[in-house]
């Protein structure tokens, strides 16, 4: 259940459409390279971090859209690395 959804985000994205089965929108993050400028991808990944972590507030699934868009490291790449970079991120709390 995604918990924040596209007309909910602060930032602007390309929104091209992607099949519901795709690598980059389904399924448990992997080495699926990862484009935060795309819409179904940044919501993806702050739906899947909100599930690993059960967070349920929208305050916080607005943090993480933020880190992934203002803060993240170009040299992240794909979902896993995103993911355990968005966990060290907020264990240190950096919000």
């Amino acid at each position: 259940m995604n918990l924040i959804n596209k007309s909910e985000l602060k930032y602007v994205y390309n929104w091209r459409p992607i099949p519901n089965d795709d690598s980059r929108i389904s399924g448990a993050p992997d080495s699926t390279l990862f484009n935060k400028n795309e819409g179904y991808e940044v919501l993806y990944l702050i739906n899947k971090f909100a599930e690993i972590h059960s967070i349920n507030e929208k305050e916080t699934l607005y943090k993480i859209e933020k880190l992934i868009r203002i803060v993240l490291p170009g040299n992240l790449r794909n979902q896993l690395h995103v993911l355990e970079w968005l966990e060290i991120t907020f264990r240190e709390g950096i919000q």
